[in-house]
């Protein structure tokens, strides 16, 4: 497999960049073209033609197809299955996670998550979306002596967390969809739904109340709680959750810790722009 050396220099763990793909000029070189295009793929809706691509970043079709397919041997994008159309792919999610974790807005978004805590008296968290699987970047611990624990980068299933469940209700319908029912869901208690179209009809209050419980669906004994980050473009790009044992809270009462989680959220949107 030849790889363009352009490409092969581009590094693969804590770099941040930024690339203009609506109005500004692309730079020459192969690795800012290709920086562009793994940019537009990221904040598309939904999978991208390599002719869609060299159409917004008025590049040469031929360009564009040759840096995508680099990038796709490398790992950064990937084909949606059966098709010829381009999708993160998991180098690039490995990256978004690893530049979040290693953020130098860590401490204020810490501090943000230690005061939401406070106020609750609940360990707290901030979650993205890896693919099929949440992935928790940051936690503080309450003070309880009775704690279920999830360190950073811990995984959890998409389809019966309480962020899962945020992500997947402000997703584009096909992308859902997709992951719904690309294999069969596992059922982790007696609680867990796992038919796409039961899980689909319960997103729909999630998104009109921008809030979401998780009642023993994935640990029996756990309530899970979770509103949305969104980002610049009005997207869903990460969570602030909580998990509180059944003892302590029923799902019914679970609806008091919002007001709370949601300042939270807004106040980690506000540091993600700043």
């Amino acid at each position: 497999m030849k790889i363009d050396p352009a490409i092969s220099r581009i590094p693969t763990q804590g770099v941040v960049a930024r690339v203009s793909a609506k109005t500004r000029a692309i730079p020459s070189g192969a690795t800012a073209r290709a920086l562009a295009i793994l940019t537009t793929v990221a904040q598309a809706d939904s999978p991208v033609l390599a002719s869609e691509l060299a159409l917004k970043l008025k590049l040469s079709k031929a360009t564009v197809h040759r840096l995508a397919v680099h990038l796709e041997d490398l790992g950064f994008l990937l084909r949606q299955p059966g098709s010829r159309r381009f999708i993160v792919g998991p180098e690039l999610q490995r990256l978004s996670v690893d530049a979040l974790i290693a953020s130098s807005q860590r401490g204020e978004l810490h501090a943000i998550l230690q005061a939401l805590v406070d106020e609750i008296q609940e360990t707290c968290n901030l979650t993205v979306l890896d693919g099929n699987e949440i992935v928790y970047i940051d936690r503080v611990e309450s003070h309880w002596p009775m704690q279920i624990h999830f360190q950073p980068n811990s995984r959890v299933p998409l389809h019966c967390g309480a962020s899962g469940k945020v992500f997947l209700s402000f997703m584009p319908s096909s992308k859902r969809r997709r992951l719904l029912t690309a294999a069969p869901l596992k059922r982790y208690t007696e609680r867990t739904v796992i038919d796409p179209v039961k899980i689909e009809d319960g997103l729909k209050s999630v998104r009109t109340a921008k809030a979401a419980i998780d009642d023993e669906e994935f640990l029996q004994g756990l309530i899970g709680l979770a509103v949305p980050i969104f980002d610049q473009r009005g997207r869903v790009c990460a969570t602030v959750s909580t998990h509180v044992p059944t003892s302590r809270l029923r799902a019914d009462e679970a609806y008091r810790y919002f007001p709370a989680m949601t300042r939270a959220a807004e106040a980690v949107t506000t540091t993600l722009r700043h």
